[in-house]
């Protein structure tokens, strides 16, 4: 099997996330009317290449089968020097790719203080932020460069400016450092599923695998088969994420590159969306209004 089952169950989580009044994580305080049966955690570092190549499996999981999880995002900042051998499935050697020289702690600190404006945001925010260090190879740790993709992802500057500067988002990252230590964390992404209707073991898989593994794994976790439901317009879809590459849509709609490009010049002569080329890549960017 290509997935462990962990030997820490969801409230082993919530206890030792919790933690005395003075030092709460916030992870486990949103209620929601009808929570979902799947909570996913998501542990990612923000300047990972891995973990940015797993946003396509991601969106696809929001997309398909949102009524049935909710994903929450853990950072950590903690990487390897050497680049990490992956493993082999079904035929594929997933090699991963050397982390990004450039430090990631006042990223990733900044992370948590665009996540306090709602979690919209905090994708936004991080989104701008990989689009500079990936796209650009801007040192993303440099406070105007942080101020910039704040405003990019249309942040209350001073709200964020102010959080930044607290003791939040520092609370908040040695929560997510806790849990990596607790679940036992080393390579990244790595995604623990948990079935909150129950208090079983998790199922946690480390490295990227095809979209497939991870249905079956939240197959596996909720004990059936769930119905998918079919993709928005690319449209709607572009207002929901903004930014994204020709080989993410291809894959969340199950297109080939050529027709996706295609459906996207439509889009792009009624000037909804915008075209940006990098490192051979076509990234489109949503302007529309």
């Amino acid at each position: 099997m290509v997935w462990e089952a962990d030997n820490m169950t969801r409230s082993d989580y919530r206890s030792l996330c919790e933690g005395p009044s003075d030092n709460h994580c916030t992870v486990f305080n949103e209620r929601q009317k009808k929570p979902k049966p799947i909570e996913v955690f998501v542990y990612i570092d923000p300047l990972c290449p891995n973990c940015w190549q797993l946003e396509a499996v991601m969106k696809k999981l929001t997309v398909e089968y949102g009524r049935y999880l909710t994903m929450r995002q853990i950072i950590v900042t903690e990487r390897p020097i050497q680049p990490i051998q992956g493993k082999k499935l079904r035929g594929s050697d997933m090699r991963r790719e050397e982390p990004h020289p450039f430090p990631s702690y006042k990223a990733a600190i900044a992370i948590k203080a665009a996540e306090l404006q709602g979690k919209t945001y905090g994708r936004r925010f991080l989104q701008s932020l990989r689009r500079r260090l990936f796209l650009e190879d801007i040192n993303v740790d440099s406070p105007d460069v942080l101020l910039e993709c704040a405003r990019s992802a249309k942040l209350d500057i001073g709200e964020f400016q102010k959080d930044i500067a607290s003791h939040g988002p520092i609370k908040a990252l040695q929560c997510d450092r806790r849990l990596m230590a607790e679940m036992d964390v080393h390579e990244f992404p790595t995604l623990v599923f948990f079935n909150i209707r129950d208090d079983k073991e998790g199922i946690k898989i480390s490295g990227n695998y095809p979209y497939s593994v991870y249905v079956e794994i939240l197959t596996e976790a909720l004990g059936e088969t769930p119905t998918p439901e079919a993709p928005p317009s690319l449209l709607d879809f572009m207002k929901r994420f903004e930014f994204v590459t020709t080989e993410e849509l291809a894959i969340v709609y199950n297109m080939d590159e050529p027709d996706v490009i295609r459906e996207m010049k439509k889009l792009k002569l009624k000037q909804l969306v915008d075209a940006v080329v990098a490192k051979s890549k076509t990234y489109w960017h949503y302007i529309g209004e």
